[in-house]
């Protein structure tokens, strides 16, 4: 790992994730009913889980809007989740995050995978993504995971985090 991305992992206070493409593998499954289930990695959920318990921020800035996602986020023990934002309006929630929480974008990192995430990953943010992200994504991002969004992405990322800063396995010393 480069040293100036060593540097910037290990000021980073914050996840913030998309849902679609990111913590999912971007399928629908869409039922009769009209709900559209999503398939979620248990390993990312731990990652989620350890990151939270370890006094991370971690947050939700997604367009999708179901029932069962906010369920799976809340079990995580995610309490920042911004779901049903328009797809173009990414960056008005994540500023607001940002002023309410009193963050620096440098202590924050943001995974997204498709042009919604665009704007919020030209920000001051170190920009991440999962490997199979659309082309814009993969150009702009500071770091790309060698995991595909759905797959452990998400673990990944929060794992680069953890290690620089000594946090990855501190719950068993």
């Amino acid at each position: 790992m480069n040293p100036e991305l060593t540097e910037r992992l290990a000021r980073i206070t914050t996840f913030i994730f998309d849902i679609d493409g990111v913590m999912t593998d971007g399928s629908v499954i869409a039922l009769e009913t009209g709900e559209q289930p999503r398939t979620f990695n248990v390993k990312d959920g731990y990652g989620i889980n350890r990151a939270v318990k370890l006094g991370y921020r971690v947050a939700i800035i997604s367009a999708q809007n179901q029932l069962g996602v906010r369920k799976r986020l809340e079990y995580l023990g995610v309490t920042d989740i911004f779901i049903g934002t328009s797809p173009d309006g990414k960056l008005p929630v994540f500023k607001e995050y940002l002023q309410k929480m009193n963050l620096s974008e440098d202590e924050i990192v943001f995974m997204g995978d498709d042009l919604p995430d665009y704007e919020v990953m030209r920000t001051g943010v170190l920009a991440a993504c999962p490997a199979d992200s659309s082309e814009e994504i993969l150009a702009l991002a500071d770091y790309i995971s060698p995991k595909n969004g759905g797959h452990g992405a998400v673990r990944d990322l929060i794992e680069q985090v953890m290690k620089v800063q000594g946090k990855w396995m501190s719950w068993f010393d």
